[in-house]
């Protein structure tokens, strides 16, 4: 049984890439969600349980996932839960997986800055599996380099000047915590 799921948590294990048999590349990674309440009695916020997930991310997202998320972030995962039984060395369990359809970092913990990419090779929307830019013209010679493409909204803010209009400030990026 596959269901679909959304976990808020932090990444437990600094993301790993491999590949498939068939040669599809997968970012591994583990994921912990803490559940959390209120004590009354002590006006504090207090540890309950925590649930612990292995995902994986095929294709671009898992390229992304490798180089965008380190141990530690706080970051939503989507994607199909499956739970399966495991035994190893005369000992048993459940792991519960999650073949991961979008990964973000959670901004209520930090910022973050995107950069939008390119595919080198063109590859349908239905089995890309998330993540990455997916051209309109698939014929194009040659994929565009990040670089040349103009992200004022990204790269710089708007300020308010003293007639109504927006001057535009660059941001200055060290400012960004990941």
């Amino acid at each position: 049984m596959h269901d679909t799921v959304t976990i808020v948590g932090n990444v437990a294990t600094d993301p790993t890439q491999g590949r498939t048999a068939s040669g599809v590349t997968v970012t591994n990674f583990r994921l912990a969600s803490t559940h959390r309440r209120f004590d009354d009695a002590t006006q504090t916020w207090v540890d309950v349980a925590t649930n612990w997930y292995s995902v994986a991310a095929f294709r671009q997202l898992g390229e992304h996932a490798k180089a965008s998320l380190r141990s530690g972030d706080s970051v939503i995962v989507t994607g199909r839960m499956k739970i399966r039984a495991w035994e190893s060395n005369g000992k048993q369990g459940t792991s519960v997986d999650i073949d991961a359809d979008a990964i973000g970092h959670d901004l209520r913990w930090g910022t973050t800055a995107y950069r939008r990419s390119t595919r080198s090779t063109p590859e349908s929307p239905s089995r890309s599996n998330g993540g990455g830019a997916v051209h309109d013209d698939p014929s194009a010679a040659s994929p565009v380099e990040t670089s040349d493409i103009e992200t004022a909204w990204a790269d710089k803010d708007a300020q308010p000047t003293s007639d109504g209009a927006h001057a535009q400030q660059p941001v200055d990026s060290a400012s960004f915590t990941y």
